[in-house]
């Protein structure tokens, strides 16, 4: 919903499930992390809604933008206990895979699911991602599992953003056009 329609009781709903939450598992978590003294990971889930404007989607996309803001300052404050606190941006994902698990785990898969706030979106979504192609969960899991790592030591308030170039994309341009 949109700013025109949604009511405050919802606003708040989605503003606490996204920061309240990340704020609340963050201050126990860290909490413990510091007990233990080794320091530790947290990474945050955004999503690209929270780096553009998309209509009808108010409240998560700001939510996912604070969050964004949340991540870099908890950063900051936690750094001093060897604790890294980045965030992780996916996008729309490629449903293939998950497909192929359920597949082979005998489960139905419900296939897409397209709603009312989804009128006006590209039918194609890879033809506007530069890479032409979205990314799967296994890409999404290799980026979390690189932030955890000892390779990202020196990482922290840092968003990774596995998108296929969709933020970075010019809105002008079409990847898919011919030059």
């Amino acid at each position: 919903k949109g700013v025109l329609n949604m009511p405050l009781a919802e606003w708040r709903s989605q503003l606490d499930v996204s920061l309240s939450g990340a704020f609340l598992f963050t201050k126990y978590v860290s909490h413990l992390m510091i007990e233990q003294g080794r320091g530790g990971n947290i990474i945050n889930i955004i999503s690209t809604a929270g780096h553009q404007g998309e209509p009808g989607n108010v409240g998560y996309g700001t939510a996912k933008g604070g969050l964004l803001n949340f991540t870099r300052s908890v950063a900051m404050e936690l750094a001093e206990f060897g604790i890294r606190v980045n965030s992780l941006t996916p996008t729309a994902t490629d449903p293939s895979e998950g497909a192929e698990r359920a597949e082979k785990w005998g489960v139905q898969w419900p296939g897409p699911r397209l709603g009312e706030r989804r009128r006006g979106m590209l039918p194609n979504s890879d033809a506007g991602l530069p890479m032409q192609h979205r990314p799967s969960p296994r890409h999404y899991g290799k980026a979390a599992a690189f932030l955890a790592s000892d390779d990202a030591e020196m990482i922290t308030g840092f968003d990774l953003r596995v998108d296929a170039g969709a933020i970075a994309r010019y809105w002008l341009w079409d990847p898919g056009a011919a030059e």
